[in-house]
């Protein structure tokens, strides 16, 4: 090995590593903010010099700069609103301070405003923080890496340049660059921030790893297997800010809601100014309750409701590890009554050992032999049982041969051309009209076991069988009895595997219902059954076979260590390597509904209380202002409780429970 590789010290061993420093965006950097500052700073100035009763000229130029700084924005955005025939909130606030200053009311118009324009810089402040707390996984990745050039020399790059193919150097102590291969080296790489391992992973040739994850002691070399703005890292921050851009369906209702409420609303403003003008009220009385009528009855607040608590939710997840793809999934998570999982890589830990190897008498094949001959048919595989043989051979300090013509069928096995021989791998399920007598009692003795067999084919003839047991999660009953608590019904295993390892794990963590044996064509079709029945169902999975049923359920989440990328593309939510956070997340979209009933109920009372006031008696212009702006802050501070470290801890506690 070069010695190049050693020379940086490696990191030591003790002490918590320091996290990289966390984006925030200044508050000031924000125009929204800048603006609203402006009007405010403008209206304390005005307002001493208007009440001590100096000279008009002195705060009517300064008042009239509140109105330009505060409300040209929001007035900009209500008349492109409107120029699509959508009737924008903003407008009506906008058009409301006006009128009070055409009537003389030119310090209530200004505070109208002022509140106004403060309101809506909180609001851009939230979203922002919101924000930051998921593109700070950016700040896991370095910004620097180290390639080595073809002559033999290095080069520091920035890590956004690193092309597929090329390679770098990771020296101990080190964040990885790139997502990619490991071509030479060993080490244990912390990939908390990816995983949510809590140990170092052991890290040899041939093994992948993600950018932004810890180098350990040893030295790297890696071949960049993805461009880094298609790393890992980069395509959560990706689809987080997909998802902030989605609408949940609550949110969509209420929006074309708010349209007609508007337009109601603005047909009843002339009515609130007719009427007491028409019973000998004044002028200005009968136009300062109108205007006010428009303010305290716009839905602002109820608009607010329902997004801060979904957005918060994805956010607070997201800084966990846990990926909802956007504010509909956070609220369908809520919604489910029935969850279906799999077993290999979820409910177990996805990193299966071989623990038995039979060579068939007269195969002419030794235990070395036949699971040389299995782990270079399965090399190309992802599949985690795949891994595992190959894994057993690597171990025996064996060679496998080059496989060619590798093919893949889900949930049945793999074939593959080795030394001139079609060599088939899989499931004895599937491979039934190839297994003879002896072949038979092998099977059934290793699944009375609660092993996985797998069976070996040379040329369609059976050479040997595999056991293959997968260790349990040690979270996994506490995760079925917590769904169960959340759901109101048990969670039903589907699997490929065989009916007895299926049911012998089951039984471990609390499963009744059982359904083995499934190609994915088989899992859809359970799903579809149970969502024909009414029940919306959550399915959790990580492989290739499992990507159709996270597709057809109401939602899907996928385990994000050992899930394929087919499966963590198709879940609708994607989960570090803890399924104790399948039922946190499930709780904590409960909690962000709540937050949303409540902040409806919030903005409805706020608004009838107004209305019923500024009609029944008189309610002061500045009150009503202070009231419904107020309305809109509280529902809006009321969402964001979620982005709290302790909403997360406390859904984890109840997953746990």
């Amino acid at each position: 090995m070069s010695s190049v590789l050693a020379q940086r010290p490696a990191p030591p061993a003790a002490g918590p590593r320091p996290a990289p420093p966390r984006r925030r965006t200044r508050v000031l950097a924000l125009p929204e903010a800048r603006w609203a500052l402006a009007a405010l700073l403008l209206f304390l100035i005005a307002l001493p010099l208007d009440l001590f009763g100096t000279p008009t000229w002195t705060w009517a130029p300064l008042y009239a700069a509140v109105y330009l700084t505060g409300g040209w924005e929001p007035g900009w955005e209500g008349l492109k609103a409107l120029k699509h025939k959508t009737l924008d909130v903003d407008l009506l606030m906008v058009v409301a301070a006006l009128g009070a200053a055409a009537i003389g009311q030119v310090l209530d118009g200004a505070l109208l405003i002022v509140i106004f324009a403060t309101s809506g810089a909180l609001e851009a402040v939230a979203t922002a923080r919101t924000a930051d707390s998921v593109r700070g996984l950016l700040d896991l990745a370095p910004t620097t890496a180290t390639r080595l050039l073809p002559g033999g020399g290095e080069e520091t790059v920035p890590a956004g340049q690193l092309g597929i193919g090329e390679i770098v150097l990771v020296r101990p102590g080190e964040r990885i660059g790139a997502d990619g291969q490991v071509i030479e080296g060993a080490s244990d790489v912390d990939q908390a921030t990816i995983t949510g391992e809590p140990l170092p992973v052991a890290k040899r040739i041939g093994d992948e790893v993600f950018a932004g994850t810890v180098n350990g002691t040893g030295a790297l070399r890696v071949r960049v297997e993805r461009d880094p703005s298609d790393s890992v890292i980069a395509r959560i921050v990706r689809m987080v800010e997909e998802a902030s851009e989605t609408k949940a369906p609550t949110q969509l209702f209420i929006e074309k809601i708010e349209q007609r409420y508007s337009i109601g609303m603005v047909i009843a403003t002339p009515a609130v100014f007719a009427l007491p003008l028409a019973f000998g009220d004044t002028l200005q009385s009968a136009l300062l309750r109108a205007m006010t009528f428009m303010i305290v009855a716009s839905p602002c607040a109820v608009v607010l409701s329902t997004m801060p608590p979904l957005l918060s939710a994805i956010a607070n997840a997201g800084r966990h590890g846990v990926l909802a793809k956007s504010a509909v999934v956070m609220e369908r998570l809520g919604q489910v009554d029935a969850v279906a999982l799999d077993k290999t890589g979820t409910l177990t830990e996805g990193t299966p050992r071989v623990t038995d190897v039979h060579p068939a008498p007269g195969s002419g094949l030794d235990e070395n032999a036949l699971l040389a001959l299995a782990a270079a048919a399965e090399h190309p595989s992802e599949h985690p049982l795949a891994r595992a043989v190959v894994q057993a051979a690597d171990e025996r300090g064996l060679t496998p041969a080059e496989a060619t013509d590798f093919t893949s069928e889900p949930g049945a096995g793999v074939i593959a051309t080795v030394d001139g021989h079609t060599v088939q791998v899989g499931s004895p399920a599937r491979l039934t009209a190839a297994v003879d007598a002896e072949t038979g009692r092998s099977v059934q003795r290793l699944e009375d076991q609660g092993r996985t067999a797998v069976l070996v084919l040379r040329d369609a003839v059976p050479v040997g069988v595999l056991g293959i047991s997968d260790r349990l999660r040690p979270d996994a009953r506490a995760t079925v009895a917590a769904l169960r608590a959340l759901t109101g019904s048990p969670p039903v295993l589907l699997t490929g595997d065989n009916e007895r390892a299926a049911r012998h794990l089951a039984g471990e963590v609390g499963i009744t219902d059982v359904r083995a044996g499934l190609l994915p064509q088989d899992k859809v079709t359970a799903v579809q059954e149970w969502e024909a029945e009414g029940r919306r169902v959550l399915v959790v999975g990580d492989g290739v076979n499992d990507a159709p049923a996270l597709a057809a359920a109401h939602t899907g989440i996928a385990m994000g260590k050992a899930g394929s990328d087919l499966a963590l593309d198709t879940a609708a939510a994607v989960v570090r390597d803890e399924l104790a956070t399948v039922p946190a997340l499930v709780d904590l979209s409960r909690r962000a509904r709540r937050l949303v009933i409540q902040n409806l109920v919030i903005a409805g009372v706020f608004i009838t209380v107004l209305v019923a006031w500024d009609l029944i008696g008189t309610l002061p212009l500045p009150l009503g202002v202070a009231g419904h702006e107020g309305s809109t802050v509280i529902v809006g501070l009321n969402g964001l409780r979620l982005l709290r470290e302790r909403a997360w801890t406390t859904s984890l506690g109840e997953g746990a429970a």
